[in-house]
């Protein structure tokens, strides 16, 4: 299970790495790195009686890095609203930016509305989230006229603090309501 973990951490750095070096931001990223805290989490979905849809949502960390069996059941919602399979094999990956990455770019990186949807067959998974133990800031060369600061530094887990009040339950866009501009 360690090693498991720490190849999918070496894919998260990696990951990270290149999205930063992308936006020509890559001399945050070993301070970025040296930041990262990691959350493993295993999943089995029961088969239901009937077929059971998850709550749609955006993921409040980081990176996801997702892996399952051969059961399929994410699914993405595009900006059509409509609902799309995310079908992958079991010897693969899926990997989504979370809400902070979403903040940290300023909002460039897209953080996907998705939920599990479980049909017939029980479905297993295991994701390992990364969070930020520092503030998550969007750099200065990702704010300019054309994009303008979404979000003020927050606390990435002072956030998923928030998402569990009232107030973060009833929101629309926690993230916004949390730190947003």
């Amino acid at each position: 299970l360690h090693c498991y973990a720490k190849q999918v951490a070496e894919l998260d750095k990696m990951v990270s790495k290149l999205v930063f070096e992308s936006y020509g931001v890559e001399k945050y990223h070993e301070s970025h790195v040296g930041s990262v805290t990691y959350f493993l989490r295993f999943t089995k979905y029961r088969v239901p009686e009937q077929n059971l849809n998850a709550t749609p949502h955006t993921d409040k960390n980081f990176i996801t890095i997702l892996q399952q069996n051969e059961v399929n059941g994410l699914e993405v919602q595009l900006k059509n609203g409509s609902w799309i399979p995310v079908d992958f094999p079991p010897s693969s990956v899926v990997i989504m930016a979370g809400d902070a990455f979403s903040a940290w770019s300023n909002g460039r990186v897209h953080s996907p509305f998705h939920r599990v949807t479980v049909k017939g067959k029980g479905r297993y998974s295991i994701a390992q989230f990364s969070y930020c133990k520092k503030l998550v800031e969007a750099p200065t060369e990702l704010v300019d006229d054309e994009h303008p600061l979404l979000y003020k530094p927050f606390d990435n887990l002072g956030f998923l603090g928030f998402i569990s009040t009232d107030e973060g339950r009833k929101t629309q866009n926690p993230l916004k309501a949390y730190c947003g501009i």
